[in-house]
């Protein structure tokens, strides 16, 4: 306990003791004047006995609370591995959902490399160590942040655990701390040419791992730093804005400075998370000729990332890997959306070309849209599959006329016969035109609905806030682009007006 509130609490049981004694005699001097009534005298010996019996348990009330309060601080302070409970089992529960949608995805290296990097998240979680990240650019004057912390941290410093591209990691430990914290000073961003691209993927890598970030600045924030300390701050990431080399600068001006990046990072970073540093001050020449170098200064980051580790570091952790949980299990379902997508476009191709065939050696004088509705039907059942949802035909069947008839109410089906029958006049003899036209529009339109069924079970079967007249007008104006239609008319030609040519020519044969 501390000697000052060690003090206090003498001083207050003396007053608590004179009190009570004070208190005893002027009650047994007003008991003796009282005697003469036995029942006011034993009314006034009870209250008497009452008022000690309070003091008492006030003080003893009040003595417990200050060593449970001590008992607390001591709880918090003492070294702990295991993580805050329910963010644990947060984690975990969410890894186990990652895994099971990384089961799901067809492409083995990208399975693999999803399946590694779980594990190394729940190796990061049994391990419960604290991941400090130096980022900045190259010039801010990281590795000397490095260093200085390294040869400052009150605490035992390991070897370095590797030299990579990625810089060196160090281990060392906080005194008041058990977990072991490993600080990365990691490659500069914003440098030229397309190795400096290449590390500063990796740094940024890093940074996004990272339990705690040191962001490294040596003047006010550029735009192009601004940007990538907003866009980790807004994933979570628990930022330290460090303003190093401020040897370099008068006082004033360091003020300057520290004020305009405080501005800058409101609303993400705290103004006491704003931090002036010298981690490795200039050389001076004094006026006789030596060279003086001034110790770093680094203690203001030093204390505010020990205050942060020892207060917060549990929680660091754990949001750190539940935040790498969820981002892998978003990552994963990115995969499986994509090769949902393709598997789901391979039914759509397929279906529009039967759709093309049925209608076109059936002619109508029109695009027949129950006839397609009926084709339709079917893709949407398969498409849904895909997607995990089974449904009936009869399900499929009503949500393919529902389309149709958002097709004809919104003039796509008269478009589609426009356009097409524009692009095939520009490829094809006109005598095979008018039966062809039906069939490729046909298909046309079955394309359409497909590409909007797609998204209509991507989204878990949710037209969205627009509804299917949105979805089906985006997807329309997607496919009446001028690349997309001269590949699909090609495509056309091939299945459905060159079958058609061939078959004029058996008839005439047989005719002949």
């Amino acid at each position: 306990m501390p000697l000052s509130r060690l003090i206090t609490l003498i001083v207050g049981l003396i007053v608590i003791l004179g009190l009570s004694l004070w208190l005893i005699d002027s009650l047994s001097r007003l008991y003796w004047q009282l005697s003469y009534s036995p029942l006011l005298g034993n009314l006034l010996l009870f209250l008497l006995v009452l008022l000690v019996a309070a003091l008492i348990a006030a003080f003893v009330y009040y003595a417990l609370k200050i060593q449970s309060g001590e008992q607390r601080r001591s709880n918090r302070n003492r070294p702990t591995i295991k993580l805050p409970e329910k963010k644990t089992e947060t984690a975990s529960t969410t890894l186990s959902a990652v895994r099971q949608q990384v089961a799901q995805i067809q492409d083995e290296v990208s399975r693999q490399a999803l399946l590694s990097k779980s594990r190394e998240i729940e190796a990061n979680l049994s391990r419960g160590e604290i991941q400090v990240v130096v980022f900045g650019t190259g010039s801010a004057g990281k590795t000397s942040l490095v260093n200085a912390v390294m040869g400052r941290m009150v605490g035992k410093v390991d070897a370095p655990m590797g030299t990579t591209t990625a810089g060196e990691t160090y281990c060392l430990r906080l005194k008041g701390m058990e977990r072991r914290i490993l600080i990365t000073d990691t490659p500069g961003i914003l440098e030229a040419g397309i190795a400096g691209t290449e590390r500063e993927q990796l740094a940024r890598e890093l940074a996004t791992s990272a339990d705690l970030l040191l962001f490294v600045v040596d003047n006010d924030l550029r735009r192009s730093e601004y940007e990538p300390l907003k866009a980790l701050a807004e994933i979570g990431k628990r930022s330290l804005l460090v303003l190093n080399k401020t040897d370099l600068y008068a006082e004033e001006d360091t003020q300057v400075i520290l004020a305009k990046l405080r501005q800058r990072v409101r609303g993400f970073i705290a103004t006491n998370d704003v931090v002036a540093i010298a981690a490795n001050p200039q050389e001076v020449e004094l006026e006789n000729g030596d060279i003086f170098r001034s110790e770093p200064e680094i203690i203001p980051l030093l204390r505010r990332m020990a205050a942060i580790l020892r207060a917060e570091g549990e929680d660091l952790v754990a949001d750190n890997i539940l935040l790498q949980s969820i981002r892998l299990g978003e990552e994963a379902r990115k995969l499986i959306d994509t090769q949902r997508r393709r598997q789901a476009n391979k039914i759509v191709d397929r279906f529009q070309w039967i759709g093309a065939g049925v209608v076109s050696v059936t002619p109508l004088p029109m695009v027949d849209l129950l006839a397609t509705a009926a084709v339709n039907a079917q893709m949407v059942v398969e498409i849904g599959r895909i997607y995990g949802c089974e449904l009936n035909m009869e399900r499929g069947r009503e949500l393919a006329l529902s389309l149709a008839k958002t097709l004809a109410s919104l003039g796509i089906v008269k478009g589609a016969l426009q356009l097409v029958s524009t692009a095939l006049q520009l490829n094809v003899a006109t005598f095979i035109i008018g039966r062809a036209i039906q069939g490729v529009t046909a298909a046309y339109l079955t394309r359409i609905a497909g590409k909007s069924f797609i998204e209509y079970f991507r989204h878990d079967q949710d037209w969205g806030d627009g509804g299917m007249t949105e979805v089906v007008q985006q997807q329309f104006k997607l496919n009446r682009r001028d690349e997309f239609v001269k590949a699909f008319i090609s495509e056309a030609i091939a299945k459905v007006v060159k079958p058609l040519t061939d078959r004029k020519e058996v008839v005439e044969e047989m005719e002949e």
